[in-house]
Parts: structure tokens; sequence; C-alpha cells
């Protein structure tokens, strides 16, 4: 009996010893916490070299350069299309969005249910929805303002925001009450904000607002998975800062460089905020925050980008490469550069894959934790595309070697690893047809445009005269 008593005892402290390493490996750093948190900030129209990570030099982003020095940066991070809507609709679908045929920037048009993103698209709120995360957009929507199409309708439990592709930053601005007052296109950047379906009064600098509602979401959501999306409209044009942000920057003597910089000033405050609340809810261990722009930015309204060429609207490097970023601590090195291509649509994938959901459709994006714990050293795409409809453009990326037709008709073939700026093509013809021909491959999939764009908004006009008429007070 004492022998039998002495064996059960070692087997009790072998399974107890056992069930403590067990514990302890599942609390390593490299092992993702049950269904995390996910934060998309997105930013609208910044410039790759505005940021500190990526060696600004006149405008001050501690707060992001935080986040990026926190996990991991993308030195060669993408986004799906070189204008805001498309982009858009990549991100929150993980999917290339030719393939539903969202090739050109959406108008506002709230009557029209086909100006925006088909409802037969599952968007990332739709997705992670089925886990049980709360989501809540805020900011920028630009992805359809016709009742189907609206952030609610879209697997949002909560939006604060605006529909349209910009807004005024000033309060005082906001004269229109609802969607049935605005008679024009830009007018509908004069419309009060939205809280869920209802128009509100609002006080705050266009960008504190938003920054405001992302951490009261937090706040109200620290016990249960969710999912936020920040889209800032900021440094979008109009230019608009505070002096808050402007004093900041009385050593830029260039009015417009100097406002593009209080305007990136006022997100970089509301990461900040962001961050710190995270911490201080002791939340920041099991939240993802992915940080990066819609598109490049344009130039001629205060953006740097650097060494690349061009900005918003190219598909040189200078519109589809933007200042990219995610981090999540102990899970995520710190510290890190990532140097392979990533796209915007690996945020979808990556979080579907952490929230342990199957989406709707095949999507075109790639989980990225295990690219970025290092457990998998191949790239996460042999190949990344793109395509500019209405110029015939076109770009295929392959490791190293890109190849783009520009809005000119110039075709170039560029080795980015020394070449970044897009200045010296290479004579491969072999190359080039065989980079042409994969490029056709991916096309023969998409789908023409189903919609006119911003481009289109005369001719929409004479097609739809009563664009503006008897259009609901919402």
């Amino acid at each position: 009996m004492k022998l039998n008593y002495f064996l059960v005892s070692l087997f009790l402290i072998f399974l107890y010893n056992c069930e403590n390493k067990v514990k302890k490996d599942n609390s390593s750093p490299s092992t993702p916490p049950i269904k995390p948190n996910v934060i998309v900030i997105l930013a609208d129209d910044l410039g790759y070299k505005d940021v500190g990570f990526n060696g600004s030099e006149d405008i001050k982003t501690p707060n992001i350069d935080q986040l990026a020095n926190n996990g991991t940066i993308f030195t060669n991070g993408y986004v799906s299309y070189a204008v805001c809507g498309p982009s858009r609709a990549g991100l929150i679908t993980g999917r290339y969005q030719d393939r539903f045929g969202f090739g050109r920037n959406p108008l506002f048009a709230p009557k029209d249910s086909l100006q925006g993103l088909p409802t037969s698209e599952e968007t990332l709120a739709d997705a992670v929805g089925k886990a049980g995360y709360q989501s809540m957009a805020i900011g920028k929507w630009h992805l359809g303002a016709h009742k189907s199409q609206r952030p609610l309708k879209r697997g949002f439990n909560e939006f604060f925001g605006f529909l349209t592709g910009g807004h005024k930053y000033f309060p005082e601005q906001w004269t229109k009450q609802d969607i049935s007052e605005v008679t024009s296109q830009g007018d509908a950047y004069n419309t009060k904000l939205l809280r869920n379906n209802d128009r509100v009064e609002e006080n705050e600098y266009l960008t504190d607002a938003l920054s405001r509602e992302a951490v009261n979401f937090v706040e109200r959501n620290a016990e249960n998975p969710f999912f936020l999306y920040l889209a800032y409209n900021a440094p979008h044009t109009p230019l608009q800062a505070t002096e808050k942000y402007l004093s900041r920057y009385t050593d830029i003597k260039d009015k417009k460089r100097k406002t593009y910089a209080a305007m990136v000033s006022a997100v970089d405050d509301g990461v900040g905020s962001l961050l710190n609340k995270l911490r201080e809810l002791d939340i920041e261990n099991n939240t993802i925050v992915f940080f990066l722009s819609d598109n490049g930015g344009p130039e001629q309204h205060g953006a740097n980008n650097g060494k690349l060429r061009e900005g918003k609207g190219s598909l040189h490097e200078g519109g589809i490469r933007v200042p990219f970023a995610v981090q999540w601590p102990g899970t995520i090195p710190a510290r890190q550069l990532y140097n392979q291509p990533v796209i915007s649509l690996d945020i979808f994938a990556t979080a579907v894959a952490l929230a342990g959901v199957s989406p709707k459709h095949q999507i075109d994006g790639t989980n990225l934790i295990p690219y970025l714990q290092g457990l998998d050293k191949s790239r996460p795409h042999e190949h990344l595309f793109w395509r500019h409809y209405d110029a015939e453009a076109y770009t295929i990326r392959q490791g190293d070697m890109k190849l783009v037709k520009n809005k000119k008709g110039e075709v170039g073939l560029y080795n980015l690893a020394n070449d970044i700026s897009e200045t010296t093509p290479i004579n491969n013809d072999s190359l080039r047809h065989d980079l042409k021909t994969k490029h056709d491959i991916w096309d023969s999939e998409n789908m023409d445009p189903i919609f006119l764009g911003l481009r289109h908004n005369n001719i929409y006009n004479k097609q739809h005269p009563d664009r503006f008429t008897d259009v609901e007070k919402y």
C-alpha cells in the first residue's frame, strides 16, 4: 500500500509539473493571446517621409514612432491603390478591390447603391464579428453613402465620423444638418458628424474628436475582444489646423508645409492618447495595433515622400509605398525592421487568423504573424499587383523587381533594392515579358469598375440629374 501511495504521489507531482510547464509555455512572448484586440490606425495622404521612423527631419511624431519602435517597421509596406477609396476597399476586405469592381474613387451619391462597397463583400468587421468582436469605425468612411453601404450595415456596431471622401476640420464650418442639404460633391465636406445614425453637435477640432472617440471606445470595451478602425482624415486637404498644433512648427516658413505638419502632429497626439489608454487598462499585450497611410502623400499639398518617385495617384513608389508599422508587445519583436514586401490586404488576413474565423471569400492577404516572429523565413507574397483602370496603368512587384506602366504610358523595369527612386530602367526583355504575363493572368480575374468615380463627377451629374434631390434626412 505504501508503495502504491508513493507511486500515486509521484504521478501527481509529474502532472503538476507538466501543467505548470504548459502554462509557462503558453505565456511565452511567442505565443499569441486568444482573440487579441485589433486596432487599425489609418492616416490619409501621409507622405512616406513624414514620420520619424521613416526619417522625417521637420515633423515630429514621437507617439507614432513609439508604436513603430514597440514592434515592426515595414520598410516595403504597400497599399493596394494609390488613392483613398479603392485603397480602403482593399484594406477592409482583404481582397484586391479590382476583384469586385472598386477600381475608382467613389462619388458622394447617397441614392446610388452602386457607388461604394458592394454588399456581396465581407468587411473585416463582418468577419471578426463572427468571433464575438465589438467593432467601431471612426472618421472617414468613403465606402459608400447609400443606406446599404453605411458602417452599421457593414458589420460595425458603432460609427462616429462622416461618409464622404473628406471633411472640413473646424466645427463652425459644419453647416449642413444632414445629407439632404448637400447639393454638390464638395458640399458633403460641410456636414455635421454622425454618431451611429444620428447627427451630433461637435465642438472639437475634427482630429481631436476622432481621437477622443477612439479612446472612449477602447475604455468601454476593454473586457471584450474588439476591432477599432480609426480612419483619420488628416492630413488630407483642406489644410486646416488649430493654433495648438501650428505653434509647434514656428520654424517651418512654408505655410502649406507648416499646416500639413501641424495636422500630422494632431494625429500623433491621438495615437499617443490611444497607446496610453491601452497601457492604463493593461491590455497593451493583448492588442495588435497597425499604423499606415491610405496612399502616398501629395507633395503639392505639403507632403514629403523622400526618395520615392512621385506621390498620391501614381503607381510609382511614392503613390503606393507608405509609412507602415505594427506593434504587439510580447508577441511581435520590438525594434524590428521587416524588409520583405507586405501590403495592407495582410491586415485582414492577420486579424481573421487571430480571431479564428474563416472569411467569406478567398482573400489576397497573408497572415503576417509567423513571418514577424521569424517562424516563416519565406516571402509573404511572391507577387504584388496594382491596376489603374482609367489610366491603363499597371504594376507588378516580384522580389526586388518591379515592372510599371505609368499614366504617361512609359514602361519601366526597376530593381528597387538599388534604385528605390525608379530612375534607371533595366533592359531585360525576358523578365519584362514574364512579369507582364503574370500581371495579365492576375488581371484576367478582375472586374471593370462598377461605378463612375470622382473624375467623372460632371458626367455622373448629367446621367443622374436627381442626384441631390429628395435625399433622405440622414
